[in-house]
C-alpha cells in the first residue's frame, strides 16, 4: 500500500501503513515530532499500536514538519493521512489542505473581541485554534432540579399531614481555578467531553492538571466525586418510607473504570474466541519429578559454554518439547478449514508466551529445532527483553507452530490453555515445588512440577497427545534424555 501522497510541490502526506499481516487500524500512541521540526528520510516520527505490537514508522522522506493530522490516543485506519510534510520550507505555494478529523476539535480561543493573547495557546496536536470564542449550552434540567426537588417535597409533605418546607436556595457556584486558559474555553479530548457531559461536570469547572492545561479524565473523576457525595437535604420523614443507604448516593462512574478494548488486548480477545469455538480442544497433565532438571540448570549456568546467555528452567523444557516433537513430528501441524487438510510443519517455529504492560503477546523463535542449547538460550533471552520492552515487531508474532506458556512464574501449579490460532499444540508450565515425592522407595523432598499440554483434536488423537506429553515428562525426569534422544 502507498504511504504517502503529494498535495503539491511542497507538502507530501504520510499515510498509516499496513504493518502487519493484513491489518485495518492502529492506534497512536507517541509522536516523537511536533509542527516546525525538522525530519529526515528514515526518522521515526511515531508510535503506533497495532493488533499485534508497538511499533515505530519511519519518515520517507525530508523536510519539516507542517502538520499532525491526529492526536496520540486516536485510533486511525490504515490509508489515513496521519502527517503533512513541507518539503521545501520557504517557498510559497499554497498550505497543503488539512483533513476534517472525524473527531470533535478541541478549541481554544480569547473571548470577545479584544487582541489575540500573546504567544502560543496550548492546543490538541493536529487541531488548530478557534478563531471566536464558543457558546456553551446549558445542560437540560440544571435550573429545573431545585424546582422539582420542592415540588416533590411539598406532596410528599401534603400526604403526610404536615406544611411543606420551604425550597432550599440553591448553593452558589463555586468557581474552579484555570478551567479554561485566559478566559476560553476548557482544553480536553473528545472522549473527556463525552464522560464530562455524562457526569453532568461543566468542564469550566474542572482544575486541569495535563500538559499545557488539558483536562484529563482523572480531573473530570476528581470533580465528580465531591458531587456525588455532597450532602443533600432531606424532606420531612414519613413513617413508611426506608432511609436510602448512604451508598446509593455515589456515582456508578465514580466505582468503575471503562477501558476501551483496542490494540493487542482486542487481537488477543478476538484471537481467543475464535481458536476457543474452531478447534476442539483436549488438555491433558501430568506432575512430574524435575529435581534432576534443576541440578542440570544449576551446572549450565557455571559452563562456560554459555557464558552470557540466560538459564533458567525454561530452557530446559523447550529444549525437552523440541525432542517430543522430533519424536512424535505429527503433532507439529495446522488444520487448513479451507482444503480440508493437515498440514505437517518441517520445522519449529517454538511460541513463548510472554506478558506485557500491552497484554499477552507470543513471539516465536523461528527454526527453532536447529538450534543448539546456547543458541536456544541466546534467542528466548532476546525474544523475552525484546518483549518487555515493547518492541516485538509483528512479523516476529507471525507463523508459530507450537507455544509454551510459563504460568508457574506467578505461582499457579497449572492450567488449560487455549491454543493460539493455526496451532496444533500449547505447553503450560506450572510453578517447580519443592514437594513430598517417592523416590527410590523413599518419601523425599522433591522438585515437582505439573504439565498441561492442551491439543487439537481434529489432527491429533489422544494417543499422540498423550505420547508427546509423555516425552516431555520423562525427559525432564531425566535430562540425560536430551543426548540419547536428540
Amino acid at each position: 500500500m502507498t504511504t504517502m501522497t503529494e498535495t503539491s510541490a511542497r507538502f507530501r502526506e504520510f499515510k498509516m501503513p499496513d504493518v502487519g499481516e493484513g491489518l485495518t487500524e492502529a492506534e497512536i500512541l507517541k509522536w516523537f515530532v511536533q509542527p516546525g521540526d525538522t525530519v529526515t528520510d528514515g526518522q521515526v516520527v511515531c508510535e503506533v499500536e497495532t493488533a499485534k505490537a508497538a511499533v515505530e514508522l519511519p519518515i520517507p522522506f525530508d523536510g519539516v514538519v507542517h502538520e499532525l493530522r491526529f492526536p496520540e490516543g486516536t485510533t486511525v485506519d490504515v490509508g489515513q493521512v496521519i502527517i503533512a510534510i513541507d518539503v521545501a520550507p520557504g517557498s510559497g505555494d499554497a498550505p497543503a489542505p488539512a483533513a476534517e478529523p472525524a473527531q470533535e476539535p478541541v478549541e481554544a480561543a480569547s473571548q470577545g473581541d479584544g487582541d489575540a493573547p500573546k504567544g502560543r495557546t496550548p492546543v490538541l496536536v493536529g487541531y488548530g485554534v478557534a478563531e471566536t470564542s464558543t457558546k456553551r449550552r446549558p445542560r437540560k434540567g440544571a435550573s429545573a432540579a431545585p424546582e422539582a426537588a420542592a415540588v416533590a417535597a411539598a406532596v410528599q409533605a401534603e400526604l403526610n399531614g404536615h406544611a411543606a418546607p420551604a425550597a432550599a436556595a440553591p448553593a452558589p457556584a463555586v468557581p474552579a481555578q484555570g478551567g479554561a486558559p485566559d478566559g476560553g474555553r476548557p482544553l480536553a479530548k473528545p472522549p473527556v467531553r463525552k464522560l464530562a457531559k455524562d457526569l453532568g461536570i461543566d468542564l469550566a469547572t474542572v482544575v486541569p492538571t495535563g500538559k499545557d492545561g488539558i483536562i484529563t479524565r482523572e480531573d473530570v473523576h476528581a470533580a465528580a466525586a465531591p458531587a456525588a457525595t455532597a450532602p443533600v437535604a432531606a424532606p420531612a420523614p414519613a413513617q413508611a418510607a426506608p432511609e436510602a443507604p448512604a451508598a446509593a448516593a455515589v456515582s456508578d462512574s465514580a466505582r468503575e473504570t471503562r477501558i476501551p478494548v483496542k490494540g493487542v488486548r482486542k487481537a488477543i480477545a478476538q484471537a481467543m474466541v475464535g481458536s476457543a469455538f474452531t478447534a476442539p480442544h483436549v488438555t491433558e497433565f501430568v506432575t512430574v519429578d524435575v529435581t534432576r532438571t534443576m541440578k542440570l540448570v544449576a551446572e549450565l549456568k557455571e559452563d562456560k559454554d554459555m557464558a552470557g546467555v540466560r538459564v533458567n528452567p525454561l530452557l530446559i523444557i523447550a529444549k525437552a518439547l523440541l525432542v517430543a516433537i522430533k519424536r512424535n513430528p505429527e503433532v507439529n501441524a495446522a488444520w487448513d478449514e479451507a482444503n480440508q487438510e493437515i498440514v505437517q510443519k518441517h520445522y519449529v517455529n517454538l511460541g513463548i508466551a510472554a506478558a506485557t504492560p500491552r497484554g499477552l503477546i507470543v513471539p516465536n523463535i523461528k527454526d527453532a529445532h536447529d538450534k543448539t542449547l546456547p543458541q536456544l538460550a541466546a534467542a528466548l533471552g532476546e525474544l523475552v527483553t525484546t518483549a518487555r520492552d515493547g518492541k516485538t515487531s509483528p512479523a516476529a508474532m507471525a507463523g508459530g507452530t507450537v507455544t509454551i506458556t510459563n504460568v508457574g512464574v506467578f505461582g499457579v501449579d497449572t492450567g488449560t490453555p487455549i491454543l493460539n490460532p493455526g496451532e496444533s499444540a500449547i505447553l503450560a508450565v506450572g510453578a517447580i515445588k519443592l514437594q513430598p515425592w517417592v523416590h527410590k522407595g523413599k518419601v523425599k523432598p522433591r522438585q515437582v512440577t505439573t504439565l498441561a499440554l492442551s491439543f487439537d483434536h481434529r489432527l491429533v488423537d489422544g494417543e499422540l497427545g498423550s505420547k508427546v506429553l509423555a516425552d516431555v515428562a520423562a525427559i525432564l525426569e531425566q535430562p540425560k534424555r536430551l543426548i540419547t534422544w536428540a
